[in-house]
């Protein structure tokens, strides 16, 4: 189990590239259906990676919290299902409710969606603004799968805190690590490897 750190590259301001992608039963979701008011939280995750395992009952539950500021969650999966079946939208919707995530977790396909926010790693977190702009992109938090830090989702929480008091956004942050996105044959992004 490698880890890869993200390669964010958009920058703080910026609006965030828009997408309209399946969930596991193949309702279509777009980033304007799913945005919450005060602000977004989209991830790039997927089912089998330890490090989002690690972090998924932590996630469901901020998430849940987060609802009720305005600030909505959405978790898109990017990986390889040929490779890793795992991952697949069917085995999606298992791993939701288990972890309680009560948000739509998406199907990227075409793997498009996740090079245009230049995601690398699963978990990639990228939280924007009530106007779709990035807020914030960077680690939930300083917990591994291998260390003994607790799982508290401490750098998002405060990027979360900052957005909601129209603070200046962050440009100290760290990026988020995990494994890499399981890229398809001959489709890995410029930005990869």
């Amino acid at each position: 189990m490698a880890e890869v750190p993200s390669t964010f590259t958009l920058e703080a301001g910026q609006k965030a590239p828009g997408f309209e992608l399946p969930d596991a039963q193949g309702a279509m979701h777009s980033l304007e259906s799913v945005m919450g008011k005060k602000g977004t939280l989209v991830i790039f995750a997927c089912n089998h990676c330890p490090f989002v395992i690690h972090l998924a009952k932590e996630v469901g539950a901020m998430a849940a919290e987060m609802k009720d500021w305005g600030v909505s969650t959405v978790a898109i999966s990017a990986n390889d299902i040929e490779k890793y079946p795992q991952d697949a939208p069917d085995k999606m919707a298992e791993f939701a409710k288990e972890y309680g995530w009560d948000f739509p977790y998406l199907y990227d396909e075409s793997q498009e969606i996740a090079k245009s926010y230049y995601a690398a790693c699963t978990p990639d977190f990228f939280l924007l603004d009530g106007d779709g702009c990035l807020y914030y992109a960077g680690q939930f938090d300083d917990s591994r799968p291998k260390n003994s830090l607790p799982v508290d989702g401490k750098d998002l929480k405060i990027a979360i805190r900052d957005l909601l008091e129209d603070a200046p956004a962050s440009t100290a942050t760290r990026p988020a690590t995990g494994c890499n996105i399981k890229w398809k044959p001959g489709n890995e992004p410029a930005y990869f490897g």
